[in-house]
């Protein structure tokens, strides 16, 4: 009723600026869209040979974490990864499975990574995504660089962005829920954390003491307990796979959880969302599904 497909539907070609506005944008509905970054240098170049040769010694910012959950419900609190320095090379010869770890290591950090730890691969990318930038009358807050291994995964969560998410290399695994399904979705308050790691290498967990509570998910969309959150049968998930230069228009507010191929390479772009009528409803309906589990 509200428009949503049972899939993902695909664009042979990015749209001009207006089109992908008017069908897209405005009605806050996913597309993958092929051939919008076959230009890209990256496409042939990020070879692990060439990002040893161009990052290669630098120390950048790695998640690391025991079970490949980062920012994720784990023993009644909201876990935060251990965000470790170290370099680049290092951490591809745990990816390549040179060094042998226990432990899951993922490039994450949503902080305009691209631009503020990688700048030596901007240009084989783009700064932008131009005929996203002229639609939406903005540059993007951030331009994030992923790479990481197969048990890495992203729980189920939102953002306030307009996600354009670009596959390099690999594989991404999508399961979303349009923001119409948020009263199917448990939310609840947790004691955030951090995994810290003991001197004889095994992980603790760390309260952030002085942190207010967070509010997540602890449902596993892949394996819902039913028993503990019923509503969650009610909820119309859709499941894409986006792959190696192709690109998914992820609107905001679509709640997503996020599996990928093993040593996958991506870059996005969040540019931020209008908090116009839609963030309005969207509020709405939020608040009523808070009163609704009160009575």
């Amino acid at each position: 009723e509200l428009g949503w497909s049972e899939s993902v539907p695909y664009l042979d070609r990015p749209p001009s600026p207006l089109e992908f506005y008017r069908e897209w944008v405005s009605p806050n509905k996913p597309c993958i869209i092929r051939n919008a970054i076959s230009h890209w240098p990256a496409l042939k170049k990020w070879t692990s040979a060439y990002l040893r040769k161009v990052v290669g010694p630098k120390v950048v910012s790695v998640a690391v974490t025991p079970n490949g959950y980062a920012d994720a419900v784990f023993e009644d609190r909201f876990v935060m990864p251990e965000e470790r320095q170290m370099p680049f090379m290092d951490f591809l010869d745990i990816v390549e499975k040179k060094v042998s770890s226990s432990n899951v290591f993922y490039v994450q950090k949503q902080c305009s990574n691209l631009t503020e730890e990688f700048p030596e691969l901007i240009s084989d990318v783009q700064p932008d995504i131009p005929w996203m930038t002229e639609a939406l009358g903005k540059k993007p807050d951030a331009v994030n660089f992923w790479l990481g291994e197969s048990a890495a995964v992203t729980s189920l969560h939102k953002d306030h962005y307009e996600n354009l998410y670009c596959v390099v290399s690999g594989e991404k695994y999508f399961l979303l829920h349009p923001p119409s399904d948020r009263p199917f979705i448990p939310y609840e308050l947790y004691q955030p954390a951090t995994y810290q790691v003991s001197e004889d290498g095994s992980f603790k967990i760390v309260d952030e003491k002085t942190a207010d509570k967070v509010p997540w998910i602890p449902l596993d969309p892949l394996n819902p307990n039913l028993e503990l959150y019923p509503e969650y049968a009610q909820a119309q998930p859709l499941q894409c796979t986006v792959k190696a230069g192709e690109m998914l228009y992820l609107p905001s507010l679509w709640f997503h959880h996020v599996q990928q191929s093993h040593g996958c390479i991506a870059v996005n772009y969040w540019y931020d969302m209008e908090y116009d009528l839609k963030y309005s409803y969207f509020q709405l309906l939020d608040g009523l599904t808070k009163a609704v589990k009160t009575l």
